[in-house]
């Protein structure tokens, strides 16, 4: 299975259905576009879909809340592989602000309670590169 050996660290410290979903659509990816960018891509795309990177790792999106995590993620084909529209990194921007509060302050993200929903997904945004890049 080439997902065991090409899944990223953040989804490797995941839970088991993080994995599973990544691996599933990975190794389907592979067989039908082959090895490369355009199958980790459609795996990720398939993991923002139910899980919300927090901090190092991805978690289920609260609730169970399934769909698309920000407006990158919610388009599919030529029109996803030639926008230029940055995606949120895993955090589920279309989430509540409430949720997004929530996930800075286990963050500990200093100043989230006079952010804006944009504002709060940005920090959120760095925090996780931080974290991740930390468990590295």
């Amino acid at each position: 299975m080439p997902a065991k050996r090409d899944m990223p660290s953040t989804i490797q410290r995941s839970g088991k259905k993080a994995q599973e979903t990544w691996g599933k659509t990975h190794d389907s990816a592979v067989e039908q576009y082959g090895e490369g960018e355009r199958a980790h891509r459609t795996a990720f795309s398939s993991l923002k879909h139910t899980h919300e990177k927090v901090g190092d790792h991805w978690e289920p999106k609260a609730g169970g809340r399934k769909g698309p995590s920000d407006a990158q993620a919610a388009k599919k084909g030529a029109r996803a592989r030639n926008s230029k529209t940055p995606t949120a990194e895993g955090v589920d921007a279309n989430a509540t602000k409430t949720h997004l509060m929530e996930v800075a302050r286990r963050l500990e993200i200093p100043g989230r309670s006079s952010m804006n929903k944009g504002e709060l997904v940005e920090a959120i945004k760095k925090a996780n590169r931080k974290a991740t890049s930390k468990a590295r």
